[in-house]
Order: C-alpha cells, then sequence, then structure tokens
C-alpha cells in the first residue's frame, strides 16, 4: 500500500490576523479556532486514523519559529522532519527541498502538502478527497483539491476544471481573483472551484515537472539540499544556494505550465483564515451571532467578534464590529474593513513598532517570559522557566539584572558560583556576570526579573552555551 508523506507548510505570516498574528508567533502557531490545539497542530493530526498515511511528516518552517514548531508538534506526538528555510522562496521551492528529501529515502515517496493555517471542520470528507486523489497522484499526476465555493468570493483565485462527481478531473486553467460579477458566474456555472493550496503528487514526479517548468529554481534547491546541515531536530539547507533559488508559488512555477495537472473536488468545511471576518465564521456563534471570547460582556451587540486577552471588554450597540484586544494592542474594525488591517500592519513596520514582531508573553524552548513593564533606564518581565529546562549561560553588555523567585525553585549560576533560590529569595546579576537559570526541580519557576541598563535590547547578550544550538547567537 503507497504511504502518504504529510508535507506541512508553516511559512506564511498572516499579517490580517494582526493583534493576535505577528511576525515572530503568526497564526498557524496560535489556538485560533479550537481554543486549545494550534493550527498547526491541528493540520497535523488531520489526517491520524487513515491506514495510509505516514507515521512522521515533514515541515517547512522558519529559524525564528523552530522551537516553537517543534514544541507544539511535540504536544501531540507527532514524529517530525523539520526543515528550516534560510529565507521565504514561496510554495515551490518548499515544496522542492520537502521532496528532494523525500526521494532521497523512497523514490516513490507521495507527498502531501497542507498550509499549517487552513481550518477543515470535516476531516471525513478531506481523508476521502485525499484517497480518491492517491490513485492519480501515484500515476503520475499532480493533484490539486479545488473548494466547492459556496459564494462569490473575491479573495481566492480559482481552478476551472469540469466535474465529474467528487473524481479527479483535468485542470483547465488557473484563474486568478475575480471582481465580485465574475465571481459570481464562477459560482453559477459550476466549473470554478476555490484554489485550496493543497497538493498530492509523487516527489519524483514533481522534481521531474519543476525541472522542466523552472529549471534554476530545480537546481537550486537540488545544491542547497544537498549541502545540507543538521543540528539537534532541525535539518538546515544550505544558505547560499537557496538564496539563489527564485520565490514562486506552484502554482505558477508547475502547475499552470505541466500538461499533468489534475482537480479532485473538496467539500469539506474549508477556510484559510485569512482575516477577522473568516474566523468569525470558523468559530461557533451565540444566539446573536457573535462569537465571544475571554473576559467579554456585551449589551445589544451583533454579529460582532470581541475577544480579550487579559482584560475586561464590554461592548455596547455593535453590530458586525471586530474588537481584538492583547496584552499590547487593541484592534477595532468593521467586518467589512478586516482585508485593510494588513495596512496597520505595513504601517507600524514603517514606524518599527515592536507589536508586528512580538507579543508581550514571549515563548522560548525553555519556557516564556513577559514583558511587564518598560520604561528608559528600566524594564520588569516575569519569567516562567520549565521543569527540566535550562537557559542559556550568557553574559550582558549594557544591563544588571534582579531576580526575585515568586512561585517554585530556581538553581541559578552566577559566575562561579551555583545556588538555589526558592519563593521570596533574590539575587543581583551584575553588568558581565558569567549567569544562567535552570530549573531542575516538578514544578515551573517563576521569577521577577528587574532589568537596569542604558540598553535593555534583547540582542544584548552573548551566549556561552546553550543546550538548544544557541552558542554564539544574540538572537
Amino acid at each position: 500500500m503507497t504511504k502518504i508523506l504529510p508535507v506541512i507548510l508553516s511559512g506564511g505570516a498572516g499579517t490580517r490576523l494582526w493583534p493576535a498574528s505577528v511576525s515572530m508567533y503568526p497564526k498557524q502557531l496560535l489556538p485560533l479556532v479550537t481554543g486549545k490545539t494550534t493550527m498547526l497542530q491541528e493540520t497535523a493530526l488531520r489526517l491520524r486514523g487513515t491506514t495510509n498515511i505516514a507515521d512522521d511528516c515533514i515541515v517547512i518552517c522558519n529559524e525564528a519559529h523552530r522551537f516553537l514548531v517543534a514544541e507544539q508538534l511535540l504536544e501531540i506526538g507527532q514524529e517530525a522532519r523539520i526543515v528550516l528555510e534560510p529565507d521565504g522562496r514561496n510554495t515551490a521551492p518548499a515544496a522542492a527541498l520537502a521532496a528532494f528529501l523525500a526521494a532521497e529515502a523512497d523514490n516513490d515517496a507521495v507527498l502531501l502538502l497542507m498550509p499549517a493555517d487552513h481550518v477543515i471542520t470535516n476531516k471525513t470528507a478531506f481523508q476521502a478527497a485525499v484517497k480518491k486523489g492517491l490513485d492519480a497522484a501515484v500515476a503520475g499526476s499532480l493533484v490539486t483539491f479545488g473548494i466547492v465555493p459556496t459564494r462569490a468570493e473575491t479573495g481566492y483565485g480559482y481552478v476551472k476544471a469540469t466535474p465529474d462527481g467528487s473524481q479527479p478531473v483535468p485542470v483547465d486553467s488557473f484563474v486568478e481573483k475575480p471582481d465580485r460579477i465574475t465571481a459570481q458566474q464562477y459560482v453559477d456555472g459550476g466549473e470554478h472551484f476555490w484554489n485550496s493550496g493543497m497538493f498530492l503528487f509523487g516527489a519524483a514526479r514533481y522534481l521531474d515537472e519543476l525541472k522542466a517548468c523552472a529549471p534554476e529554481m530545480y537546481a537550486a534547491c537540488r545544491k542547497s539540499i544537498e549541502g545540507r546541515s543538521s543540528d539537534h531536530d532541525f535539518i538546515r539547507p544550505e544558505k547560499k544556494s537557496f538564496l539563489e533559488c527564485p520565490a514562486d508559488s506552484i502554482d505558477y512555477a508547475v502547475m499552470e505550465k505541466t500538461a499533468s495537472a489534475m482537480m479532485v473536488p473538496l467539500d469539506a468545511g474549508w477556510s484559510d483564515v485569512g482575516d477577522w471576518a473568516s474566523l468569525h465564521e470558523a468559530r461557533d456563534a451565540d444566539g446573536s451571532g457573535n462569537t465571544i471570547d475571554g473576559d467579554v460582556i456585551v449589551h445589544e451587540c451583533t454579529n460582532s467578534f470581541i475577544q480579550a486577552e487579559n482584560l475586561l471588554v464590554a461592548a455596547v450597540g455593535v453590530n458586525d464590529i471586530v474588537i481584538v484586544q492583547t496584552k499590547n494592542s487593541v484592534l477595532v474594525t468593521n467586518k467589512s474593513s478586516v482585508q485593510d488591517v494588513k495596512a496597520i500592519v505595513s504601517e507600524l513596520k514603517k514606524r518599527d513598532r515592536e507589536e508586528t514582531k512580538l507579543h508581550r508573553q514571549v515563548f522560548r524552548p525553555w519556557g516564556s517570559y513577559d514583558s511587564l513593564e518598560n520604561q528608559e533606564g528600566f524594564q520588569v518581565k516575569r519569567l516562567v522557566v520549565n521543569p527540566g529546562a535550562v537557559l542559556s549561560l550568557q553574559k550582558h553588555a549594557h544591563r544588571a539584572e534582579h531576580w526575585v523567585v515568586v512561585k517554585g525553585k530556581a538553581r541559578i549560576t552566577k559566575n562561579e558560583d551555583e545556588f538555589d533560590l526558592g519563593v521570596n529569595e533574590s539575587t543581583y546579576i551584575a553588568v558581565g556576570d558569567v549567569h544562567r537559570i535552570a530549573n531542575p526541580f516538578d514544578e515551573p519557576a517563576h521569577i521577577i526579573e528587574v532589568q537596569c541598563g542604558d540598553y535593555l535590547g534583547e540582542d544584548d547578550i552573548v551566549r556561552l552555551e546553550d543546550n538548544y544550538g544557541r552558542e554564539g547567537t544574540n538572537t
């Protein structure tokens, strides 16, 4: 029986879901829909229970997200090879990296490419569609999944094909995002499907088509994967070669040029959750059409999405509104304007604002820190160090640190000394002191850290030793 190897593409930014989705913590790594499992985890779990799916998978992500991805996959018991793209080059090169890796082990490997940030509510229907496409993929076709449209959508590209029930059919063409009149004609005609960005094909077959359609991309990806290195759980393609690779999607690079494109219709409650309005539709609403999350009180509100992270949010007499409160930002917009949230993100980036990069709470391989106060000359953080975790052995050139343990216990290294701190015990780390926090105990350690100095940026760090492969870095 042919085994399908899932390939999860986890490189998106999700700017239209700001302020929840930021560059260091994008939407695929957030529990946006279920409130429990993240979108990445939901994608990895989507094929569980089917007999022809490989136990492991390949995940393509970037350097900044590697520990979050690894931790989230570990939480659900998912074996994975995590490939770190040196730079984002769109989906066609990402697929090539996965295909080269898969073909090395099994030249007959069949890949199922899935973006990590999609919602599919009917897993049974999705699994059935994948099975319908498998024979075509084994026979040499490059299969895509066309979403049966439920409305005249102008935000998606379309796949044109003449349907034959739920069977794979040849692709006539790929169509750019239409205007509303054209989109309605597509829906009425029954021969246009939303372009899902999901694909099923043999690894070697995809590489053959890529070599024929985009030889420069093929050569760069092949050279990059041949020169790869590995550390811990991560595979690092050779950077210089990969940066020479053109950036393009699978659609443009291969699918629009090949004569082997096939489509399987998919009606499985799919959404790309591209903005707050689509997330509202993906969640369960109350009797007034509101989606409420967090400490929220509403009065005479309808058809609105309101989410509070750590403060009370009250809304009175609003309709079709999105309100999203995080620890460092608040977004208010009409649902009809959610596509324009990316304009706010662009403006914030021009101003070099941190709100597009980080949440106030930042996750690290050892736990997390929450920035409680940040003023000129000092800042206050709450560190949470997980049981068994160890921060890097490090020093700072510009700041001193005061640590107070408020919950649990921590083991401190300070120059030549090592000692334990319990609740209500503290220590002082002077500028230049070599130091480390470890938690060899059974409970998380909560530490209040007060930093003082003339520069308090996160890059004021020199790592001397690190359990997570970050020695010599300052990020």
